[in-house]
């Protein structure tokens, strides 16, 4: 299959000179653009169109202390019949902060007073903590990524109507950052992949094996807890990048 092609170079039309069967005229104006832009220096149109996509757009969040609850254990803290009140819609759409919080006892009876509830509700209640909060509380945290709590420490919550002992589910949560599919393929990863997170400014930092959680709805986030934000000066970083680990 051949064709001659004729470009005119006073920029008013392209003329096509005679093709042969077999090759339609879209498939002739798509060869014509890209000798011309072969000429002009430029790249095919489906390179240009590659290097013309923005990149995905990156938010890094500090996750400060929190707990996820069961529906069973909101009527048991806060009264039969009671469900989370959304106070604000965190970045992640669906997930929020609910108006709700609570007494965490540790086992030496150090306590933080005000914890906050997220939602929405789960299968599996499930305390979320930094390292200097498990100090203060005499808890040897487990790093661990989120859900994954069998055999982690346990605590008491106290709520306005009552309190629960949870035997398992204080966690440190793993650093980790969320995307969709789309995401996972622009960085060339899958979820349960690592990837390292760069913070630059006056102390930047390099963390190292985020764990990739990539599903289809999911916006590009990563959730650091607040040692390490304030070990990096997050609030004062002049860039944030993501990096495939080899």
């Amino acid at each position: 299959m051949t064709a001659t092609i004729t470009s005119h170079s006073n920029g008013s039309h392209t003329a096509f000179g005679q093709f042969h069967s077999g090759l339609d005229r879209g498939s002739v104006e798509r060869i014509v653009r890209e000798i011309v832009l072969r000429s002009a220096g430029g790249p095919p149109p489906s390179q240009a169109a590659t290097k013309s996509k923005a990149e995905p757009k990156l938010v890094v969040s500090i996750s400060a202390r929190h707990c996820h609850l069961t529906d069973e254990h909101v009527e048991k803290l806060f009264g039969p019949g009671r469900k989370l009140t959304p106070m604000k819609g965190l970045y992640q759409d669906g997930f929020y902060a609910a108006e709700e919080t609570v007494m965490l006892v540790g086992p030496k009876r150090k306590m933080l007073p005000t914890v906050r509830v997220l939602g929405p509700t789960r299968k599996a209640s499930q305390v979320e903590l930094a390292f200097t909060d498990g100090i203060s509380l005499g808890i040897d945290l487990p790093v661990r990524p989120s859900g994954k709590i069998a055999g982690t420490p346990g605590c008491v919550l106290v709520g306005p109507a009552g309190a629960i002992e949870l035997t398992e589910g204080v966690i440190r949560a793993e650093r980790h950052v969320h995307m969709s599919y789309a995401d996972a393929e622009h960085f060339g990863v899958k979820d349960g992949d690592r990837m390292s997170l760069a913070i630059n400014g006056s102390c930047g930092t390099l963390f190292r094996d985020l764990l990739v959680r990539a599903d289809a709805t999911a916006k590009l986030e990563v959730h650091i807890d607040t040692d390490e934000g304030n070990a990096a000066d997050l609030d004062h970083a002049t860039s944030v990048e993501l990096v495939r680990q080899k």
